[in-house]
């Protein structure tokens, strides 16, 4: 039996928002007046707004030949927020925009939208609003996060200071050597189509490719034991090109230590099996969704408490330069590998 395919023209643009919010239900206190109005109105209780956003562009940042509709909804909203996490905020809503073209149903919308609200869910946001459009070529999608933090708490890029340490949570380079696996098992599925891809013992990797988490849990725990990160970054592009994107903005340096920088097995064993330096994957894949972060030397006892943040090195002046330390002990200059939208 044919699975069932609602044509989008037949509910029309107003129709098919109805449709896609239909079960949209708000968690948020502050959420005033949520999706069915003009605009939406939302009480801060006293906290500074953050809002960020971005749009997601198929063909350039997602492939629909291996990432599922739902794992596109829950990532769309994850990377939003993780801007809301680099600022040292708690993420709390998103508007969400889309273009669509034709070859797009009402029910693959629907399993765009459940990925959607599973990370509304697991991270307690309300979606607020939003705009859907006719789109000629691909599927384009746009999120706006709002978070909230207490005045003037908020963590810049530019508070970095000489002698801070350098830490960065959980493991790096993962989302970079899953996408290579995905690209590989695509070219060998397009030459034949009868091979099925051998993804079982790749679930780690694969994940971190698909489905990102942003890392409020950090956020939460650096609150909790009372450390103010003096500048912070979510790597999205890299770690050297996040790293020196403090130090520009700081106007400091820096050293990083090759042999501090986190990595779990399969990546290690995937770079390995790709015949590339896994270092190369951390510094230059990007997409990991990590934070990034420096503080201050006093704050050492506390930070190594936490099993999931590692101290990767320490700022300089910026007389100094950034560089990594290699594990052989020789220093090589930082150079910015990573993404680049407008030279990929």
């Amino acid at each position: 039996m044919d699975e069932q395919r609602t044509e989008i023209a037949s509910l029309g643009e107003f129709g098919l928002i109805d449709h896609l919010t239909r079960n949209n239900e708000t968690m948020q206190a502050g959420t005033m007046l949520s999706v069915g109005d003009d605009a939406a109105v939302i009480d801060q209780f006293g906290k500074q707004t953050v809002i960020s956003s971005d749009m997601l562009l198929e063909g350039i940042h997602f492939d629909l030949a291996y990432t599922p509709l739902k794992h596109l909804g829950y990532k769309a909203v994850a990377v939003n927020l993780s801007d809301i996490c680099a600022m040292g905020a708690t993420p709390t809503h998103i508007t969400l925009n889309i273009g669509i073209s034709n070859r797009f149903s009402v029910e693959a919308l629907d399993e765009f939208y459940e990925g959607v609200y599973a990370a509304c869910a697991r991270y307690n946001v309300d979606l607020v609003g939003g705009d859907t459009s006719s789109s000629q070529k691909g599927f384009v999608i746009s999120v706006t996060a709002i978070g909230e933090v207490s005045p003037g708490e908020y963590v810049t890029r530019s508070g970095a200071q000489k002698n801070d340490l350098i830490c960065v949570s959980g493991d790096l380079g993962g989302a970079y050597v899953g996408l290579q696996l995905l690209e590989r098992e695509k070219r060998i599925f397009l030459e034949n189509p009868g091979v099925q891809p051998t993804l079982q013992d790749k679930a780690y990797i694969i994940g971190r490719i698909l489905k990102p988490e942003p890392r409020t849990d950090i956020v939460s725990w650096l609150q909790e034991k009372e450390i103010k990160p003096r500048a912070m970054i979510d790597i999205s592009d890299g770690l050297s090109s996040e790293l020196l994107h403090i130090c520009k903005q700081s106007g400091v340096g820096c050293v990083l230590h090759e042999d501090k920088i986190p990595m779990h097995n399969e990546t290690r064993e995937m770079a390995f099996e790709f015949n590339i330096d896994p270092t190369l994957c951390a510094l230059s894949g990007g997409e990991d969704y990590e934070l990034l972060f420096t503080i201050a030397q006093e704050e050492y006892e506390k930070i190594v408490l936490s099993e999931q943040i590692s101290v990767i090195g320490y700022i300089t002046d910026a007389a100094e330069g950034a560089h990594l330390l290699s594990r052989q002990g020789n220093k090589h200059k930082l150079t910015a590998q990573g993404w680049n939208a407008f030279e990929a």
